[in-house]
């Protein structure tokens, strides 16, 4: 299965690039933007996305001396054919208010391509881009992009209401493991799942001891950034709290709540955690919504390979391997709703009614969905569930829910009596 290609490739296409949800989301912000920036994780392939589009680059992290230019002359680093990529412009933030005032005197759009994999450490860089810059997410791939998934069933014609109908995938559930533990980046791809785990060990390594300092974290400790990353791991699809957290790293000295926070803050900054948000909605009863996030790491092959889980290991703790699948399907749903005008959520109230995430569209269209790892017996219980938890929701205000959804890792997509559909994840797309 190829994505589709949007547009005709730029001349600095790099050999062998595979398509991306991206391109499409790209390739519209180009139409719209003077500045485009994308964010994300080291190594998701934000470079070679953001050189497909460009005609011209400058890669602070790989030019010499380029960084130290663009401290004495930004004009330079920033003059080039356009749209032109400037990589990793955190290492030189100054250049966020000149490309503002070139934009500004040149009339246009799609002037600049800014990739970035952390927040630079004053935001004062960033602000006043109100009418010039459009930001774009870009995480590691989906099933659909390593061609792992048909995407028969696109998120779009979710939305449009059509029916899951899919035959089963030649993808099957021990894939999808394997899947989950290599991870979605470009350069794992083809890898065995052993060796990338050892290379996302090596990633985190890094994030603790050389990505967080660069933010201007000086007074911190990376063995415990390691630790709290452990912590996340044992925790990923779950409620679970700073305190909780805090409780659960091992060592000499627990962190403190506060050390917990400002680490959990610094790991967002550079794109390590991305936490799934609850859904803010009416309720028609008396139930208090639970407004706390559900930890998720950027992909869920770091948290396997934080606690050394490959999918032998896996097969043999089936609850937290429900819950690593639930958080490579976050990962899948949100890479297709970057593509939708959509975001992604969770649902739980004080009665224990919840739903593993909500797909949420600009113009209000809703998915529910439940996320089980099998398809088999289990399918009429978490139909149930997800039924008895839309029923809590006020849909006066926010209408019914386009489709109520139970995706799974194998199996037929189909409809079933009660409404609900089941949709395994190797058949969905964008």
């Amino acid at each position: 299965m190829m994505l589709p290609s949007h547009g005709l490739p730029g001349p600095l296409t790099p050999k062998g690039y595979l398509p991306r949800v991206a391109d499409a989301v790209m390739s519209e912000a180009l139409f719209v933007a003077p500045i485009v920036v994308v964010e994300g994780a080291r190594g998701t392939g934000k470079s070679w996305t953001g050189l497909r589009h460009a005609r011209s680059q400058v890669r602070l992290d790989r030019d010499p001396g380029s960084v130290e230019v663009a401290a004495l002359s930004p004009d330079r680093v920033l003059n080039g054919a356009r749209p032109r990529l400037v990589d990793e412009w955190q290492l030189a933030p100054s250049l966020w208010n000149h490309a503002r005032h070139i934009v500004d005197a040149e009339p246009g759009v799609g002037h600049y391509i800014f990739t970035g994999s952390a927040h630079p450490p004053d935001d004062s860089t960033r602000h006043s881009g109100a009418g010039r810059v459009m930001r774009m997410k870009m995480r590691p791939m989906s099933l659909a992009e390593s061609g792992e998934s048909t995407a028969e069933i696109s998120l779009a014609c979710l939305f449009d209401g059509d029916d899951c109908s899919a035959r089963a995938p030649d993808t099957t559930i021990a894939d999808v493991v394997e899947a989950l533990c290599r991870g979605g980046w470009p350069r794992h791809l083809g890898m065995s799942t052993s060796r990338a785990q050892m290379l996302c060990n090596a990633y985190l390594q890094e994030v603790a001891r050389v990505d967080i300092p660069r933010l201007g974290r000086t007074f911190h400790n990376p063995e415990g950034v390691l630790r709290l990353l452990t912590s996340l791991s044992r925790n990923i699809a779950t409620t679970a709290a700073a305190t909780t957290l805090a409780r659960d790293t091992a060592g000499d000295v627990i962190l403190s709540r506060p050390t917990v926070a400002e680490y959990l803050e610094t790991l967002k900054r550079v794109y390590v955690v991305e936490d799934l948000p609850a859904w803010t909605v009416h309720l028609k009863s008396r139930a208090r919504l639970r407004c706390t996030p559900k930890r998720h790491l950027v992909d869920p092959s770091l948290a396997t390979a934080t606690l050394r889980a490959g999918p032998e290991r896996l097969w043999r703790d089936l609850d937290y391997l429900g819950q690593a699948f639930e958080s490579l399907v976050v990962r899948d749903l949100r890479v297709y709703a970057e593509a939708n005008d959509a975001y992604v959520y969770h649902y739980r109230d004080s009665n224990g009614h919840e739903l593993d995430a909500v797909v949420q569209h600009g113009d209000g269209r809703w998915l529910a969905v439940e996320i089980k790892l099998g398809s088999g017996t289990r399918l009429d219980e978490a139909s149930k569930s997800l039924r008895m938890a839309c029923k809590q929701i006020d849909t006066s205000k926010t209408g019914e829910p386009v489709k109520k959804l139970v995706i799974t890792a194998d199996g037929y997509g189909y409809e079933r009596p009660d409404g609900v559909s089941v949709l395994p994840i190797t058949a969905l797309g964008p």
